[in-house]
């Protein structure tokens, strides 16, 4: 079995050291990256964050036309309340696994692209290589949003831009687009023994969420499906319900968080027109008990889904350099569909597992898996000196 290059195993020690759940600061990676880069003769840039707590990471090596990025988040998923049986913020090795939180998602990767860079500085290479290092990638693709104006001011025009997710290092072409709400259910406190004549803002939530489930049921069933999907179509996911104050008092308050994950064809704005008039009819049959009844939407966060065609040339390109496995697409969100709205064609390809290894307990990443994103990134730097 081929191994990791040493500069990509120290890498990602050091980088799994950096404890950048996404709650707290991740500068003290993004000064090691940044001060890794400069030393290979990379360009760099911070792009900070409004508060200045965080900062995502642009590099460059030669020009700004021509070439590929990479592209990774610096942040983690908490490790609180997981039942880890290894210190999650220090490299474990052991039976050909990399134990850590990150080594999957995506910590792997992004060593490996800065030990590229290490090796690309020793070799100038005739086009250009540049790296993107993101933040708040976590809590839904926030931090490459707010980063997009200072990305578009880069002027970088790459052939192709690589994410790094955990893909077993196929490359995705596509996944679902997302958008989160929450609904603020409210009407008239009462005592809870003359009940049916107030509106329950529990039953209110509870006839919205009856309302999402026949939504999600006609997605199910129409049109549109793509059955490279696990779930093959659009998904409707309620995720918290709260409500009340003591059985005895008809609550005057609820809330519920749900999130429409959709392909290219089923538009959010389509989803909330429907929602709406959902809500409408919700409340229409409750007027005459209590005028002052109410559902309140809002949007809480959205983020586009990638598309790009299987026979894009960067898709083949991809596949190349990452050992020609075919094309997939991933259940989960990504950073992809913001960069390339960008402008930039995009692919998601990387090591790991996100299902099986990411987010979890004792996550992984296999030295095998690392080695073999060791590969794509020789092969890169092989193009970049062509």
């Amino acid at each position: 079995m081929s191994m990791p290059h040493a500069e990509t195993l120290t890498l990602l020690e050091r980088l799994v050291a950096c404890p950048t759940v996404s709650a707290e600061s991740n500068l003290e990676l993004i000064a090691l990256a940044e001060a890794h880069l400069a030393a290979a003769g990379f360009a760099t840039r911070r792009l900070p964050s409004a508060d200045g707590r965080k900062a995502g990471l642009a590099a460059h090596l030669g020009g700004t036309r021509g070439g590929i990025l990479l592209s990774a988040h610096s942040d983690v998923v908490p490790v609180a309340g997981q039942d880890w049986t290894r210190p999650p913020f220090a490299l474990t090795r052991a039976e050909g696994r990399l134990y850590g939180r990150g080594t999957t998602d995506m910590k792997g990767f992004l060593a490996a692209a800065l030990s590229l860079a290490g090796r690309a500085g020793r070799s100038t290479p005739k086009l250009p290589l540049m790296l993107l290092i993101s933040y708040d990638e976590e809590v839904g693709c926030t931090g490459i949003r707010d980063m997009g104006p200072g990305i578009r001011a880069l002027g970088w025009q790459p052939d192709l831009c690589i994410v790094g997710e955990p893909t077993g290092m196929a490359p995705a072409i596509g996944h679902k687009g997302k958008a989160a709400f929450t609904a603020l259910c409210r009407s008239t406190p009462g005592h809870s023994s003359v009940a049916p004549r107030h509106v329950n803002s529990l039953h209110l939530a509870t006839d919205l969420i009856a309302a999402l489930r026949r939504m999600q049921d006609d997605y199910a069933t129409g049109p549109h499906q793509d059955a490279g999907y696990d779930i093959a179509f659009s998904t409707v996911h309620v995720g918290t319900l709260s409500g009340g104050t003591a059985l005895n008092i008809v609550p005057d308050r609820a809330q519920l968080s749900f999130e429409f994950r959709h392909l290219p064809a089923d538009a959010p704005a389509d989803f909330l027109t429907r929602l709406q008039a959902e809500v409408q009819d919700i409340l229409d049959r409750c007027r005459d008990r209590d005028p002052a009844a109410g559902i309140e939407l809002a949007v809480t966060n959205t983020y586009p889904g990638l598309q790009i065609a299987a026979d894009h040339p960067a898709v083949a390109e991809v596949a190349g350099l990452a050992g020609n496995a075919p094309p997939i697409k991933v259940s989960y969100g990504t950073e992809a569909g913001y960069l390339s709205q960008y402008g930039f064609p995009t692919v998601v390809c990387g090591p790991g597992d996100m299902n099986g290894q990411g987010h979890k307990a004792d996550e992984y990443l296999t030295l095998q898996q690392l080695a073999a994103c060791d590969r794509m990134m020789d092969r890169i730097l092989a193009r970049l000196n062509a």
